[in-house]
């Protein structure tokens, strides 16, 4: 069921089109992407985030899959099957626990019950950061440098939030690991705790810029293993080690992730 129909598209835009999931409601449209990527797509994008509870319109800097440009967003592949309501009915906390079992630990993932690599016990959501009040200046900075050089098509989506976008678009990026609607749910929790915001979008990746980062490696610790639940090959695929990983989340501005 369409929820509403699209909104009217600022001005100031570069050309584009409206983009009709490759699954969905009929007549939906997942979102707006200009036609052709470019650099120093900051200013822009910082303009119409900052117009987005006027036109209903959440920017987002898309970039697509390394040699196949047109995919994801030109050739409409998403999948509009959840809604903002499927999102309000999660709990953060819950699925981040629950996907602590899958893997999680303090080394290898999947170690034996009970071995050197068994999971570590849930403790529950790390603490707020300080700073969340500083989310929309650091979500600005973020874009301003990271479309400066980089290019990137812009797009955007009817939703209220930046974590909404994901599922509202039908983005498929993290379809192994777990459904986009309980990625969105984690998001709005990081957005209330740590004052993140959804800046970028790739195929299979998420930029979020982060105003309140743990400070100090207990508190960093302790996100590190929602991160670990919410993306483990950003952890195994990449450091590969729990305690460096965290280390790297000191102080840091902003968060990405890949999914397998």
């Amino acid at each position: 069921m369409v929820e509403s129909a699209f909104p009217a598209l600022p001005a100031g835009l570069p050309s584009g089109r409206l983009v009709a999931p490759e699954e969905g409601p009929e007549g939906v449209m997942a979102l707006w992407v200009s036609d052709e990527p470019r650099a120093g797509l900051g200013g822009l994008w910082c303009r119409l985030y900052d117009e987005r509870a006027d036109t209903g319109l959440y920017p987002l800097l898309l970039d697509t899959l390394r040699g196949e440009p047109t995919r994801p967003w030109h050739d409409g592949e998403l999948f509009v099957d959840e809604s903002v309501a499927d999102i309000d009915a999660l709990d953060a906390e819950v699925l981040l626990r629950d996907d602590r079992g899958d893997g999680a630990s303090g080394g290898e993932p999947g170690g034996e019950p009970g071995g050197e690599d068994a999971p570590v016990p849930w403790l529950g959501l790390a603490a707020p950061g300080e700073g969340v009040e500083d989310a929309d200046e650091c979500a600005r900075v973020s874009a301003e440098l990271g479309a400066e050089d980089a290019e990137f098509l812009l797009g955007l989506v009817p939703a209220a939030r930046g974590a909404d976008t994901l599922t509202v678009m039908g983005w498929s990026g993290p379809v192994n690991h777990s459904r986009t609607a309980e990625i969105s749910a984690v998001v709005r929790s990081w957005e209330e705790r740590f004052g993140a915001c959804v800046v970028m979008v790739g195929f299979d990746v998420l930029g979020l810029s982060v105003a309140a980062p743990p400070r100090t490696m207990e508190h960093a610790r302790a996100v590190a293993a929602e991160h670990e639940a919410f993306c483990p090959d950003n952890i195994w695929q990449g450091v590969g080690d729990m305690e460096e990983y965290a280390a790297g989340l000191v102080g840091r501005a902003g968060w990405s992730f890949w999914w397998d």
